[in-house]
């Protein structure tokens, strides 16, 4: 890093503060179905997706949407996070900037290190990656199956190679890239994942919230399968992988959750517009893009 002559930078655009206390982090992490937006790619307004998704057990979304402008990006942010919050979902923001929340998903090319927020999920696609990971939360490996979204960003790992880097991943691991399909998903978690992130396989669905059902409910029965336990897949999970069964997954009333998803703090219901009235862009097909 350049040496400046100007006050230290606070921003957790770039690095983050390097002093003072770590925020209070978010109970938990991704686990189950973790869903990554692309409005060009949906079928609906995203927030109609979204509100989909949601129905359909996803707890965990990733804000994408890096080519609007920070201020529609920001605003779309507050609708998506009125959509979780009734569900107890978290909205993660792609990038460094956390738009105003507290949980951010960084590329594998930085930066680094890690800004000090309450969640952290870093892009990993090799061992090289994975070695580098400090203070994240979680990684995602990809590509494990090949992918329409971004094709030619390697050969793909298929579960067993997605397993091999698993067993030396510092942290908790969902598998991206081409996850369409229920048994996908069992053979992703069946390796070590704690869920899968999925883009396509919800946004150019003709029914988002029948296809994070039928996601969800493979996660969870595979995750069951896999430990044994009545909902492993919304326990949750130590920076290093392991249940913790005292962070298991409950519904409001104190009874366990079968969507197998975690669950973190409410996000604040402040949202007054949806993205539809807003009229920002969706297509109908990955051609109109």
């Amino acid at each position: 890093m350049t040496a400046s002559s100007g006050p230290a930078s606070t921003d957790l655009g770039t690095e983050g503060p390097l002093d003072g206390p770590f925020p209070t982090k978010i109970s938990g992490g991704p686990a189950g179905v973790l869903l990554l937006t692309d409005r060009w790619q949906a079928r609906r307004p995203l927030a109609e997706v979204v509100a989909g998704a949601v129905a359909g057990g996803v707890r965990w979304v990733v804000l994408r949407e890096k080519d609007l402008p920070r201020a529609e990006r920001a605003a779309l942010a507050v609708d998506l996070r009125a959509i979780l919050a009734e569900a107890g979902g978290t909205l993660i923001v792609a990038g460094p900037d956390p738009l105003d929340g507290d949980a951010v998903h960084l590329p594998s090319a930085g930066p680094y290190p890690p800004p000090r927020l309450g969640l952290v999920g870093r892009s990993c696609h090799d061992r090289v990656e994975l070695a580098r990971l400090t203070t994240e939360d979680y990684a995602t490996l990809s590509p494990v199956y090949p992918t329409s979204t971004k094709p030619g960003h390697g050969p793909p790992l298929r579960p067993d190679g997605l397993g091999a880097l698993i067993a030396v991943s510092p942290v908790p691991v969902l598998a991206l890239g081409g996850v369409q399909s229920p048994g996908q998903v069992t053979a992703c978690v069946a390796t070590g994942a704690v869920g899968v992130a999925v883009l396509g396989a919800v946004m150019r669905a003709d029914d988002p919230e029948a296809a994070a059902a039928t996601l969800t409910a493979a996660a969870a029965t595979a995750s069951r399968t896999r430990h044994g336990s009545p909902d492993p897949a919304g326990a949750t999970r130590t920076r290093h992988g392991s249940p913790d069964p005292a962070g298991a997954t409950r519904t409001p009333h104190g009874s366990p959750d079968p969507a197998g998803a975690a669950r973190s703090r409410p996000q604040p219901a402040t949202a007054t517009t949806a993205q539809a009235r807003r009229g920002l862009p969706y297509a109908t097909t990955e051609e109109e893009r």
